[in-house]
């Protein structure tokens, strides 16, 4: 039995706040829909404090962001964007368009066909992260996108640099600097200055993953994305206190609402962990942020046995999960639900969100039991047609097809089967709406 030495925030408590958020976004998406660019520009000065003729940024602007960049930065930037490509690439590879006769006459095939239009949402309020750009835009692009927009809110009052360029050099087709629910919405809905998306993509924090739920239906969405939550699972013969309390504090870095947990077998580091973690709250830069997750959000769970830890990792279905035990593939054998795993003590959730080459916007709030993350697959289509080929098989097909249709009662779609049974098969077969269907197959 499982024995939790802290537990976060109450799923009550979780629930006031979430209805809280879903009020607030759905009277701005309807005032958006309602008023467009007029009430896309009320929020952007509201929250962000920005305010400009248009959102979109030109191409002397972008450039100089790109200017503004070390050559060292330009270069980290590229290596980045090489290793998501090269990992994007890789995975489009793999999905490939198939035709195949699987009766006599009876050709079946499917297409993998891009998208028109994605929308890409780079969060940057509180921290530029570039990464984002990478993640979204270019494995748009490796799935053959033609139309990619990009958003992320003003840095310090102006558009972030390191961002603009991330997105340039990723291949973003429109820039713009605009933040938040307005921009979610904006890509989503569409305004007079923005031509709508087919899909939207990107992570955020809860009032742009709430944006994006309630726009389901009208467009298309990647997966629930944000807040971020991390699950370190740890025994003592694969991690030690400093390692788990750092890759927590690590995450729960990125916002007050990002519950950061560990799960172990071992009391000792667990006890440890936790004192280890209060030391570097003194320390780290971002301590403010970070101890309110962990005060809020943090949990520390002690399981029994590697098996119990599955059990417990599986209904908690993180985002990230990192496993630094003396066995770790045991979990990749095990674990089903999860939006990525970090393997040993080598890797951590930090190379996966920046630079090692597997997307970094993944599955939130247990969505991770039914989706994984953001993959050029997301921006494709997988669309099947069909083709006969002889009158023989048409006919045949049409008799199986007419005594099903007729089980169901469809007779209009029975004539659609025995009008082709008459002409290809030669068989005087009455009209479905006055006549029993086929009898016998040919």
């Amino acid at each position: 039995m499982a024995e939790y030495l802290k537990r976060g925030a109450m799923p009550e408590a979780r629930a006031d706040r979430d209805r809280q958020v879903r009020d607030t976004v759905e009277a701005i998406l309807a005032d958006i829909e309602t008023r467009g660019d007029a009430a896309v520009r009320e929020l952007s000065v509201r929250f962000d404090n920005w305010d400009r003729d248009g959102y979109r940024l030109t191409a002397a602007e972008i450039q100089g962001c790109i200017d503004r960049l070390s050559p060292q930065n330009l270069r980290d930037i590229e290596f980045a964007q090489a290793q998501v490509r090269n990992f994007a690439t890789i995975q489009r590879d793999s999905m490939r368009d198939v035709e195949v006769e699987t009766l006599p006459g009876v050709v079946l095939g499917h297409r993998h066909i891009p998208l028109n239009a994605a929308g890409c949402y780079v969060p940057g309020g509180k921290y530029p992260l570039l990464a984002s750009a990478h993640m979204s835009v270019i494995t748009a692009k490796v799935a053959g996108v033609p139309r990619v927009v990009t958003c992320a809110p003003p840095f310090h009052g102006a558009p972030a640099p390191a961002i603009v360029a991330a997105q340039a050099l990723a291949g973003a087709d429109e820039i713009y600097c605009l933040g938040g629910i307005q921009a979610v919405a904006a890509m989503g809905l569409g305004t007079p200055s923005i031509a709508a998306v087919d899909l939207l993509v990107g992570p955020g924090n809860a009032f742009v993953a709430e944006a994006k739920r309630q726009l389901f239906g009208r467009v298309g969405i990647d997966l629930f994305a944000g807040p971020t939550e991390t699950l370190v699972i740890a025994d003592a013969a694969g991690c030690d206190a400093e390692l788990a309390a750092t890759d927590l504090l690590g995450q729960a870095e990125h916002g007050p609402d990002s519950p950061a947990v560990l799960l172990t077998t071992s009391r000792k580091l667990a006890l440890e962990t936790m004192e280890e973690i209060d030391r570097l709250l003194r320390i780290l830069p971002t301590a403010e942020i970070a101890a309110r997750s962990w005060a809020v959000f943090g949990e520390v769970i002690v399981a029994e046995s590697d098996e119990e830890m599955v059990a417990i990792a599986d209904e908690i279905a993180s985002e990230h999960v990192q496993v630094m035990t003396g066995d770790p593939d045991y979990f990749l054998r095990h674990m089903t639900n999860y939006g990525a795993l970090f393997l040993g003590p080598r890797t951590n959730v930090a190379y996966g969100d920046k630079v090692i080459g597997t997307n970094h916007t993944l599955p939130t709030r247990k969505a991770a039991r039914y989706t994984g993350g953001l993959w050029v697959g997301k921006f494709l289509k997988t669309c099947t047609y069909q083709r006969v080929t002889t009158d023989e098989a048409s006919a045949a097909i049409g008799e199986y097809c007419s005594r099903l249709c007729a089980l169901e009662g469809f007779s209009g779609h029975g004539e659609q089967a025995n009008v082709r049974v008459r002409r290809y098969g030669h068989r005087n077969i009455p009209y479905a709406g006055t006549a029993e269907p086929l009898t016998a197959a040919a």
